[in-house]
């Protein structure tokens, strides 16, 4: 039985949402907080009869996790969240702050920060999504295989999404926070999601880092373009499309060095650079090219407008899905929608 529950059933009706916390002392605090829509499982895990009894109150079947943020607290939460997503609840997760330099359950931040600090954390509580992608940001991302290990860890909560057009968003927003090439991420997706597996399987070296074609050859006009070279130099940069890329930094060597139209001393800039990027850096320069010409600069200044474009839809639909104000909601939709024309335009 969810501790609490008698209690808070009407509450859980009238504001159509729960809290569900691990235990009595969490229970307590966060319903003297101002929540008292607050259940707990109350340490043991939680059951699908629990989750369908929980889902008869709540019409729209919304519900804010709150766990603790220790080992025992995070499997919980995952535990819970696919329960939750077998029965179509809307699931945000809320992570507690540490205290101190020390993690926080809901009844410590509770007594230690206050209710006010509290209900604001809770009105901002990301959805289920946001929290699984900063547990997969945690891993290894630095290899191909790990970045393949923390796309699987997605995959299954990804799968029980029932609407393609969202699945897609968070597809979006999956490849651009773990920096895997969505192509590959979105086959891989589709595939999987055709044959009802859990995981997905593509060839380590589509997703693993590095710079992409476009990336690299950018790199190469930028030290070989002599008639071009200042111009190209000031796309980059004044719109930056070199932001986030896994060449940013050999990019900020180039750009203000370019953009006087003088040509870099490639030696130099290598010698600038840390060590993977001076790699990375001296690969891009010693490798076989054609002549440069500004055709081909555009066509891969195509290729990061659209990453850039694609990055800030995500941010957009994040902000959307953060319940903004009637004004602001207007706003941001009118940008996603320009964003959508600009990418059709490309």
């Amino acid at each position: 039985m969810l501790y609490h529950l008698d209690l808070a059933k009407d509450i859980i009706r009238q504001r159509d949402f729960a809290v569900l916390v691990e235990g009595y002392m969490d229970t307590i605090a966060v319903a003297r907080a101002g929540a008292p829509n607050v259940v707990a499982s109350c340490g043991t895990s939680l059951t699908e009869s629990q989750v369908k009894l929980l889902g008869r109150y709540s019409p729209s079947r919304r519900v804010v996790v709150n766990y603790d943020p220790d080992s025992a607290g995070q499997a919980a939460t995952e535990r819970s969240l696919a329960l939750l997503l077998e029965q179509q609840f809307d699931i945000r997760v809320l992570v507690m702050p540490a205290v101190k330099g020390k993690p926080a359950d809901p009844d410590t931040f509770i007594r230690t920060q206050g209710a006010e600090a509290y209900q604001k954390l809770l009105a901002q509580a990301p959805p289920y999504l946001d929290y699984l992608i900063g547990r997969a940001r945690a891993m290894d991302l630095s290899t191909a295989e790990g970045k393949l290990r923390a796309v699987n860890y997605l995959m299954p909560y990804l799968q029980r999404i029932p609407n393609r057009l969202l699945r897609s968003e968070w597809a979006s927003r999956i490849a651009a926070q773990l920096r895997v090439d969505e192509p590959v991420l979105r086959e891989s997706l589709r595939r999987a999601a055709a044959e009802r597996r859990s995981e997905v399987k593509p060839k380590p070296e589509l997703i693993a880092p590095g710079a992409k074609p476009a990336e690299r050859r950018l790199i190469r006009m930028l030290v070989d373009a002599g008639g071009f070279r200042a111009h190209l130099a000031e796309e980059i940069r004044k719109n930056e499309l070199h932001k986030g890329l896994e060449t940013e930094k050999i990019f900020a060597a180039l750009l203000p060095i370019c953009e006087s139209g003088d040509a870099p001393d490639a030696g130099a800039v290598e010698q600038s650079l840390e060590p993977g990027d001076r790699n990375a850096f001296a690969r891009i320069i010693f490798e076989p090219a054609a002549e440069p010409a500004w055709e081909e600069a555009e066509s891969c200044l195509s290729v990061l407008r659209r990453r850039w474009i694609e990055a800030e839809l995500v941010a957009v639909q994040k902000q959307l899905e953060e319940k903004p104000s009637a004004a602001d909601t207007r706003r941001l939709l009118a940008r996603k929608q320009e964003l959508r024309k600009l990418l059709a335009a490309l």
